[in-house]
């Protein structure tokens, strides 16, 4: 059984090309707004604790938050994809590698976290954005 045009089309070569580079282009500037909005929002004493402190409240209904929960993590892995096809088309493939680990959950992704953000020329580029947005720099040591 053929496929229909519109399908045969989106599988070509060229239209599979031209898709990754809309979401190349897409993620790229995605990351541009998204990473300095979510540095500055993070609580400066966040990476001051050697593990991470117990859950927060949560008021949603049960199902609510497992659905958050699993579309954050097919996000993560989406990013994950499209960031290693960015490895070798244009775009921003290794930051967005690091968003999509970033919304997984996996067990010591608090400890990879507070290890990246203590490296020096990280922890600069974070406090720089958030002393640009007024808030406090970020505190490694309680």
């Amino acid at each position: 059984m053929p496929l229909p045009d519109f399908i045969a089309g989106l599988l070509s070569s060229k239209a599979i090309l031209w898709w990754l580079a809309a979401a190349s282009v897409l993620t790229f500037v995605g990351t541009l707004i998204l990473v300095p909005w979510i540095v500055v929002r993070i609580p400066a004493d966040y990476f001051a604790h050697g593990r991470r402190l117990g859950p927060r409240q949560d008021d949603r209904h049960p199902l609510v938050r497992k659905a958050v929960l699993v579309g954050k993590n097919l996000l993560g892995c989406v990013f994950i994809l499209v960031g290693a096809a960015m490895l070798v088309l244009p775009g921003q493939g290794l930051l967005t590698i690091f968003v999509g680990i970033m919304l997984l959950n996996f067990p010591g992704k608090y400890r990879l976290e507070r290890w990246l953000a203590s490296r020096p020329p990280v922890l600069r580029s974070i406090n720089w954005l958030r002393r640009r947005a007024g808030r406090a720099p970020m505190v490694l040591e309680v």
